[in-house]
């Protein structure tokens, strides 16, 4: 018995569609589905509260059975399903993403996976298919990660997301010109939401800039953990002496680049510059 099992049967005896669960109680389409089938736990347990409510599941020894199947979930690492395409270190960095209340990221290479276009995941994945020896399933499923990744942002009490990006990473084609507007009009989307910021260092201020990239996760009760990636593996760092040093890097770099409401200005000179056809 598992929990995504008895959610599904739950749901469906109640006549719901997976759809109508998502759009009544503010989950995505997709977070219904994968949760149901197994592929990602449910890790808030007012989540769970609120499906049971829906699902008129009412005696106590009932719900404390879909508590433990839940806490049991939990236990396990996430997006086991994905394992043998994600670098090393990667699915348990996904599953602390998941669960972490504030990101966040400093990107000097590519546009940080939180805040890709479809379409330039997808560009950027097909161009390493053959180099990297992907096979077309893989790239999908790669594509479809980043994607699911993407969903917490807009979800009721989604993390707070502060990503710095350099000009050097915006000016770099990825697909094709219109593949570059499509991945500027999302970063603005996104700037748009209440937990979301992003800044650009551009290319001629004289300000410090890492040579790397790394990521900063805080969780509510636990200690932050720090991840940097490269080609076949995930790097995690959780001293306070390092996690220290990767925060004085971002909040450097944070102060000296342009602020959060100067970002799409800057998209839109530099799609002007350089996109227009």
């Amino acid at each position: 018995m598992t929990l995504g099992k008895e959610l599904r049967e739950l749901r469906e005896r109640t006549g719901l569609t997976a759809e109508a669960v998502s759009l009544e109680l503010g989950f995505s389409r997709s977070k219904v589905s994968r949760v149901e089938s197994g592929d990602i736990p449910l890790p808030k347990l007012a989540d769970l509260e609120r499906l049971m409510d829906r699902y008129n599941v009412t005696d106590p020894d009932d719900r404390e059975v879909l508590l433990s199947l839940q806490r049991g979930s939990l236990s396990k690492e996430p997006y086991l399903s994905y394992r043998n395409i994600l670098p090393s270190g990667m699915p348990l960095y996904l599953g602390l993403e998941r669960d972490a209340v504030r990101i966040r990221s400093y990107e000097p290479g590519v546009v940080f996976g939180l805040l890709q276009d479809e379409s330039y995941a997808r560009a950027q994945m097909e161009s390493a298919k053959v180099v990297e020896e992907r096979t077309t399933d893989a790239v999908e499923r790669g594509i479809r990660i980043r994607m699911e990744r993407k969903e917490r942002l807009i979800e009721p009490g989604g993390p707070e997301v502060h990503v710095i990006l350099t000009e050097n990473t915006l000016r770099t084609v990825i697909g094709s010109p219109a593949v570059m507007r499509a991945q500027y009009r999302e970063i603005v989307r996104l700037s748009n939401l209440d937990n979301v910021e992003v800044q650009i260092i551009p290319d001629d201020l004289p300000t410090y800039r890492s040579s790397w990239n790394f990521t900063i996760l805080e969780f509510d009760g636990l200690s932050p953990v720090v991840q940097s990636d490269s080609y076949k593996a995930t790097t995690m760092w959780s001293k306070a002496s390092d996690v220290g040093q990767y925060r004085r890097q971002f909040d450097d770099m944070a102060k000296a680049a342009p602020g959060p409401a100067q970002t799409p200005r800057i998209l839109h000179d530099l799609e002007k510059r350089l996109w227009n056809e």
